[in-house]
């Protein structure tokens, strides 16, 4: 007769399931930071938690269908669950969800975020500002291995993206957790600086004055992703409508 395998070794994989699962259903909102010093005196102008059932009217994705309003237990958050169904003009993000009613200069994005594709060399999330239309905007790459076209600061100027960045870390170290990002412009003398994680020391800068304002939007060139807790703070350029 054989000897019954020992009750922890053979619950062992259910107990770690359930575990999870409670953690994952106990996963309270994330909350906001507050505001940084380097947004000044700049208001308020963007505020979302995504505590909702549907995305509504104040995000304009590259493809509804690719975005969603996720629960993570007591949270909801943006998420960015599939490829869109998108082909850019020139050579740039796939996947990307506007702000509808921010259109500012200066700015100071603020927001949680986590990668949700599979890890490579390019891994990746996106921040997209000054956006004009969809041949001319800025947007940030944090890839996981830097290279001519990853984790980089680029410029989308009616033509494929270039990138802009003078200073950059090797990679982001991405996990299967949440991030904490802020993106930083300045117009006057045309700064951009990028921190994960680390708040204090950029990951990336740039300098660079073709575009003086526009849209705010999230994404990702070509993996997915889920947004949370999204602040900006900037000097608007046209009022909210």
């Amino acid at each position: 007769m054989s000897k019954p395998r020992s009750l922890s070794r053979s619950l062992k994989p259910l107990l770690a399931l359930l575990l999870g699962s409670a953690f994952t259903m106990a996963a309270p909102p994330l909350p906001f930071s507050p505001k940084p010093k380097v947004a000044e005196d700049y208001p308020l102008v963007l505020k979302d938690d995504f505590e909702r059932d549907e995305l509504g009217e104040d995000w304009e994705p590259t493809d509804p269908k690719a975005w969603q309003i996720t629960r993570q237990g007591t949270n909801r958050v943006l998420d960015q669950h599939r490829a869109s169904k998108y082909e850019p003009p020139v050579r740039s993000p796939f996947n990307i969800a506007l702000a509808k009613k921010v259109d500012v200069e200066d700015l100071v994005l603020d927001l949680e975020v986590h990668s949700t594709g599979r890890d490579y060399g390019h891994r990746d999330l996106c921040f997209v500002f000054g956006w004009q239309d969809p041949s001319h905007f800025y947007y940030v790459h944090l890839g996981k291995e830097a290279d001519p076209h990853a984790n980089s600061i680029f410029l989308v100027d009616g033509k494929p993206r270039v990138s802009i960045a003078k200073t950059r870390t090797k990679g982001t170290p991405w996990t299967d957790g949440w991030h904490h990002v802020r993106v930083v412009r300045k117009v006057a003398t045309g700064l951009i600086h990028v921190f994960f994680e680390d708040m204090t020391t950029p990951a990336m800068t740039a300098q660079d004055k073709t575009f003086g304002h526009g849209r705010i939007g999230v994404g990702s060139f070509d993996d997915t992703g889920q947004f949370d807790s999204i602040q900006v703070w900037g000097t608007p350029t046209k009022p909210a409508e």
